[in-house]
């Protein structure tokens, strides 16, 4: 992809983890995203981190709007480098989705107990909460709308600084570049709204001011949802949209669905393997652009089958990776790539083939 290869196809997708401060890397990101490196994914991305403090989704979100984030960062970058993934970050605005509880927390409760974390203000491209009870956004005007396209350029930037080789915009799931491109949330009359065209204005503007300021030699992603789970945005205008990004220098969509409305990050229907990929097959076919596929992919044979189909270039791993930080590993053995464990790591690489040896012929 531009000027960096990937060691292979299997990319660890963004997941909030809710443990920040301030918006700042610590420990607990190196921990969790470098087991990810260990188990040898060829991509690991940090989760969406936001581009101003009222773009965070929760208090516990991980940010890009400061300077003084950029070294947390930096440290999480060079292992991730070290074990041989790309490092990859995804930069976002949570829009009138913002100011809400990390998704295990009490009702009522905004963060940890007693850690007495407060509302602030939303915004979105109009008026209009995202499901009863949510709160209710300011409407963006145009000179606000401008700023923030300034932020994402800045973001852009600072991930740079801190070594990133990939960045993704998150412009899905109902967050801010999505509640503009769908006509449910977006009930502007202005430039920013009305057509297919104005509402695929501010999103675009985004993605060029992140072109600009990411160098030409790394590739760039967005993430996007190919329908809006409610009727306002479909497939075909995810193609004629992602032609638009094609022109702008994005190489890749990371093609997921749903999240206009409520609590929800993907499509309200009765989940399947593989359930998104049909979206990432139309996007790649009719747009003609590299697409990543995403959604209860849960094993080698069947992310190879997706390959082998041609449709998608690469592979997201959410929740499984979660469950088997190995994911990577285990399907190149069941694919028969590595019977004698020399892909892994070789301090545990070394230990594994002897275990497999020592368990040649013993019984349960």
């Amino acid at each position: 992809m531009r000027g960096v290869t990937a060691p292979n196809r299997c990319v660890v997708s963004p997941m909030v983890q809710y443990r920040a401060t301030d918006g700042l890397v610590n420990d607990y990101h190196l921990v969790h995203l470098g087991k990810f490196a260990l188990g040898k994914f060829g991509t690991v991305f940090t989760e969406n981190c936001a581009v101003e403090p009222r773009g965070r989704v929760t208090q516990g979100d991980l940010g890009m709007w400061h300077d003084s984030q950029v070294e947390g960062h930096k440290r999480l970058v060079r292992f991730l480098k070290q074990e041989g993934a790309l490092a990859a970050t995804q930069i976002t605005h949570s829009g009138r989705k913002g100011s809400t509880p990390r998704a295990f927390d009490k009702p009522g409760e905004l963060g940890p107990a007693g850690a007495n974390w407060q509302r602030w203000e939303v915004v979105g491209p109009s008026a209009l909460a995202a499901a009863d009870g949510w709160m209710v956004p300011h409407q963006l005007e145009a000179r606000e709308i401008e700023d923030l396209v300034k932020k994402f350029g800045e973001a852009a930037r600072r991930a740079d600084a801190a070594g990133y080789d990939v960045i993704e915009i998150h412009g899905a799931h109902g967050y801010l570049l999505a509640q503009f491109l769908s006509p449910l949330s977006n009930t502007r009359n202005d430039q920013y709204g009305g057509d297919r065209a104005g509402r695929m204005r501010f999103p675009l503007a985004a993605a060029k001011a992140v072109r600009d300021n990411w160098p030409e030699h790394k590739p760039m992603f967005i993430r996007v949802s190919a329908v809006d789970g409610a009727g306002g945005w479909d497939v075909d205008d995810t193609v004629a949209y992602a032609k638009e990004l094609k022109a702008l220098g994005i190489d890749v969509v990371d093609v997921s669905s749903g999240g206009l409305t409520g609590v929800s990050t993907a499509l309200p229907v009765k989940r399947s393997l593989g359930f998104q990929v049909p979206f990432s097959a139309a996007v790649k076919r009719q747009a003609e652009i590299s697409t990543m596929a995403v959604g209860l992919i849960l094993d080698g044979p069947q992310a190879e089958a997706i390959l082998q189909a041609g449709d998608a270039d690469l592979i997201a791993i959410g929740r499984q990776a979660l469950y088997d930080p190995f994911w990577a590993l285990h399907a190149a053995q069941e694919l028969g790539c590595d019977g004698d464990f020399g892909m892994w790591t070789p301090e545990y690489g070394w230990w594994l083939e002897k275990r497999k040896n020592n368990l040649v012929g013993l019984k349960k």
